[in-house]
């Protein structure tokens, strides 16, 4: 093999695979897409905020078009395809479009969300509208749920695939209660989604996995505080923790060198943080720094050690 062709299988290590990122209008599912891209995958991105129509938590800023322009961009194969998960017939159509036209799903990420404008935090069970609860359900635990369902067929048709489930906090993190019964709920259901997962998965020489970003700096946590990823660090002086935010970027390497790994089932079952997969992998964010919120929330905040967010950079 020449030189050049082992150059390029460094930099395009997941070349000639595919991957499906559902939920990657924007945040950390958009920039998980075009990592994946960026290290040669075709990468189908589904969504329900399209450049004609913008869903429930959709904004007309992110559009799944755009998501498949960026990974396109990045290097990869990007394909835009309007899906709602929590429609069986929608998801089915969805993986069998992927099985006509590559024959093949090698990476599967179940990113889909949207929930946290329906409940309120700080809030008993019974004081929030339980029709917002349940809807939070349905769109953070079902969607994962039908989706595999239709897509881990395909999955395992080839040994070595793939499952990202996505969620906010690994299982240590998440022992503590997150302040509403059905976030709490919503949140730790991925964690056991992937346990459950890799014990299905083993057979075929498959991998599931929990990730979760750490203190995430995405379109919409910049604009809750008017700042931009250009100047974010203004946003320091209103919230101190902000200091140890990460981009979205930064999930999306840690998650692209996950896929990319031949050893990749050593993570089998496990719920991590973005930082913890930095750290095995070498990622980094785009500012060339590796955020490691999990620690510093750990140690500092919740464990009373002394320390700042500039020492977990």
């Amino acid at each position: 093999m020449s030189t050049q062709g082992t150059r390029d299988e460094a930099q395009r290590p997941l070349a000639g695979k595919v991957a499906l990122v559902a939920g990657a209008t924007r945040g950390a599912g958009r920039a998980m897409a075009v990592e994946l891209g960026a290290a040669g995958a075709t990468v189908y991105a589904t969504g329900r905020t399209t450049r004609d129509r913008i869903s429930e938590v959709g904004r007309a800023t992110e559009t799944i078009e755009e998501t498949a322009e960026l990974i396109t961009a990045a290097g990869g194969t990007g394909i835009a395809v309007p899906t709602d998960h929590l429609e069986p017939e929608q998801v089915r159509a969805l993986i069998e479009r992927v099985d006509r036209e590559q024959g093949r799903l090698d990476v599967l990420v179940n990113d889909v969300w949207g929930g946290e404008h329906l409940i309120a935090f700080g809030k008993k069970s019974w004081e929030n509208d339980l029709a917002g609860g349940l809807r939070m359900l349905r769109l953070g635990v079902e969607t994962h749920l039908i989706t595999s369902y239709y897509a881990l067929p395909l999955l395992i048709r080839n040994p070595g695939g793939l499952v990202i489930e996505v969620t906010d906090g690994n299982a240590e993190f998440n022992k503590t209660y997150r302040e509403n019964l059905f976030y709490d709920l919503a949140k730790n259901a991925p964690i056991r989604t992937a346990f459950g997962l890799a014990e299905e998965l083993r057979e075929f020489d498959g991998t599931a996995v929990c990730v979760s970003p750490g203190f995430l700096r995405s379109e919409q946590m910049l604009d809750h505080f008017g700042v931009t990823e250009a100047n974010w660090r203004d946003a320091v002086e209103r919230e101190p923790h902000f200091a140890i935010a990460e981009s979205p970027h930064f999930i999306g390497r840690a998650v692209a060198a996950l896929a990319a790994d031949p050893e990749r089932a050593r993570w089998n079952g496990k719920s991590v943080f973005s930082g913890e997969l930095a750290k095995v992998y070498g990622c980094t964010d785009l500012d060339g720094s590796r955020p490691d919120a999990f620690g510093y929330f750990r140690d500092v905040v919740f464990g009373g050690e002394e320390g700042t967010a500039a020492d977990y950079r």
